[in-house]
């Protein structure tokens, strides 16, 4: 298949794929729920975070989590007292339990009083070409509370290797546009350029049968070389294929 062609196959599976009726079995929807800027970031970003395994399973815990917030994510972030965290001691969803889902909402709390909010944060490294950085100072942020060790696996690095792909599709979440209805563009002071492709096991094996990624690993080496790639399609958008990789992986079993 020629450049050219590739790009016509996947552009053509990008606006099958790119659709409301996608959200019916993606986490996506739960951010879609709300309607508040920031009840949309933390929903996004809590689901993001437990966005691996079954995708039943992680719709229904990621309800269940917002649930536990009184489907207020922000209010319960903002305005929670000690003893709220309680009811979130059972939450369980995989190996993220009730102990890291209490320092994610004090963590949140931490970046919205004293850090200007999710967006400024990720937003703090406007010269860098690519988000692995201001991902990995993000984590650093996160983290700068008091917090169990365990909690710190559930929040990538893609400085230490990671592909960080909860934490990119996240970002796909807030930066790409709203104009299909999908992702929602809420954050406007990151360009789509700078956005790197979720990649996971699906969106890799597409990936590597067109020729578009060579490395075994899904790691942050398989991350930069898909990166290059999909900027060679569309560098303005490169990651709206990861509708067309995902969609094919998932759905056409390509």
């Amino acid at each position: 298949m020629t450049k050219t062609e590739l790009k016509g196959f996947l552009d053509a599976k990008v606006r099958q794929y790119e659709h409301p009726k996608f959200l019916e079995s993606d986490p996506l929807l739960i951010p879609h729920r709300f309607a508040k800027k920031e009840d949309i970031e933390i929903s996004a970003f809590l689901t993001a975070t437990i966005a691996w395994g079954n995708r039943k399973s992680i719709i229904n815990n990621a309800t269940r989590l917002m649930e536990l917030m009184d489907n207020a994510p922000f209010d319960f972030v903002s305005g929670h007292q000690e003893t709220d965290l309680e009811k979130l001691s059972g939450f369980v969803h995989r190996t993220f339990n009730g102990r890291d889902a209490s320092f994610f909402i004090e963590s949140l709390r931490n970046i919205y009083e004293n850090h200007g909010g999710l967006e400024t944060v990720f937003a703090k490294n406007r010269q860098d070409a690519f988000l692995q950085s201001a991902i990995s100072s993000f984590k650093k942020t996160f983290f700068e509370l008091p917090h169990p060790t365990r909690t710190q696996k559930h929040v990538s690095d893609p400085l230490k290797g990671s592909a960080a792909k909860r934490i990119n599709m996240f970002l796909r979440w807030m930066v790409r546009p709203n104009a299909t209805g999908v992702d929602f563009g809420l954050w406007k002071s990151i360009g789509t350029e700078r956005l790197s492709c979720p990649l996971d096991v699906h969106s890799g094996n597409v990936a590597r049968k067109l020729k578009l990624l060579k490395r075994k690993q899904n790691d942050a080496k398989a991350l930069a070389e898909l990166d290059n790639n999909l900027r060679k399609l569309d560098p303005i958008d490169p990651v709206k294929y990861d509708f067309a990789l995902f969609g094919l992986g998932v759905f056409e079993k390509f």
